[in-house]
């Protein structure tokens, strides 16, 4: 007689978008090694990622941006506007602030150069499934030194009070940790609350910016005055 059947957990589906089929191989390579990863389809330029995404409903898109048909960019539009849930890693040669703005405000959740492959791009998505984002070194490194390029004229301005704009207090201590770069884990830990509710006070803080990134959040708040940079030190 055997014994009732052990409940599995489902896989993790996942989408490959890029023009180059050796990209693709080389992926489908990588996460196929992984128990808990599938690749369930491969898609040779933006509209196929659209339209196979709605087919097939994967849990993250590897999207690169340079791509024939429609870029990566407008295929992230698309595919969040439809599947708010499914997260977007892009992975590409492409390393330059307006095109890491363009593709975050789009709905990207982790941005990777090709230069990181392998185990790295598992790593990634098991981080963006716990609800963080992820920037390669270099391109954080961009980002960072935008952001100084502009310290002058963001530090001028005052920080505008939470209960001024309807932002709750806690959601802003929720933010300035975010934006220190401590992952939803160290934020719960340090302001003694629960990963789920740390996740919760990033939603509310999204939803209150009109944004889909944390990247995107902390660069708005600078804009606004809702964070200044000598706090974030």
């Amino acid at each position: 007689m055997t014994g009732p059947a052990r409940n599995e957990q489902p896989k993790i589906k996942v989408l490959l978008a890029d023009d180059h089929p050796l990209i693709r191989k080389a992926l489908r390579d990588v996460l196929e090694g992984e128990p808990d990863l599938e690749v369930v389809a491969e898609a040779g330029n933006g509209e196929e990622a659209v339209a196979l995404t709605e087919q097939h409903r994967p849990d993250v898109v590897i999207m690169d941006i340079s791509m024939p048909v429609m870029n990566g960019v407008e295929a992230t539009k698309r595919i969040k506007a439809a599947h708010p849930l499914t997260l977007i890693l892009i992975l590409t040669v492409v390393n330059d602030v307006n095109t890491v703005f363009n593709i975050l405000q789009a709905g990207a959740s982790g941005y990777l150069l090709k230069s990181v492959f392998g185990p790295e791009v598992v790593r990634t998505i098991r981080t963006l499934l716990d609800g963080d984002l992820v920037l390669a070194p270099d391109v954080s490194a961009e980002l960072l030194r935008y952001t100084l390029r502009h310290r002058e004229e963001v530090s001028q301005r005052a920080p505008v009070a939470p209960t001024e704009v309807g932002l709750s207090l806690r959601a802003r201590q929720v933010l300035t940790e975010a934006a220190r770069g401590l992952s939803n884990k160290e934020i719960a830990a340090k302001l003694g609350l629960t990963e789920a509710t740390v996740k919760g006070y990033l939603g509310e803080v999204f939803t209150f910016l009109n944004v889909r990134s944390r990247t995107e959040a902390v660069f708005v708040s600078l804009k606004r005055g809702l964070l200044n940079l000598d706090e974030l030190v």
